[in-house]
């Protein structure tokens, strides 16, 4: 669900300095791309926009259309509607692993930019234009 938390509380609130500081450069690539203001999604998600999002057993639930999450160990971005037809991006760019429906990165130092800012605006495009 989205709150009305403070994003910036949120993101100035980790304590790794590098992890803080690249959440504020992904927060700069997403409100970009997706051409919308972050909002708190939960108590640990940083989102933009907004879409119905439809589960297999046909159950809806409001949900980003871009997000992060500055997790323990990774910062996991959630990247609809998957993973599926990256495979030539996530070859160019750097240390990271993925999910179904999430890209998981340690530091922006290890990935390219220039290609993290093409699967995220690749991802709100497609958000966008699959649930018009």
């Amino acid at each position: 669900q989205k709150t009305n938390a403070s994003v910036e509380a949120f993101l100035g609130s980790i304590p790794n300095e590098q992890t803080r500081a690249d959440c504020f450069e992904i927060v700069k690539m997403m409100k970009q791309a997706a051409k919308a203001e972050p909002a708190m999604w939960g108590s640990s998600i940083v989102g933009f926009g907004e879409y119905m999002l439809t589960y297999a057993n046909g159950s809806q639930l409001p949900w980003p259309v871009i997000a992060f999450s500055p997790r323990k160990q990774y910062i996991t971005l959630y990247i609809d509607p998957g993973m599926e037809g990256y495979e030539s991006r996530l070859k160019k760019l750097g240390k990271h692993s993925t999910s179904k429906v999430c890209l998981y990165i340690k530091k922006l130092a290890d990935v390219d930019r220039k290609v993290l800012k093409e699967i995220i605006t690749n991802s709100v495009k497609v958000t966008k234009k699959l649930n018009k």
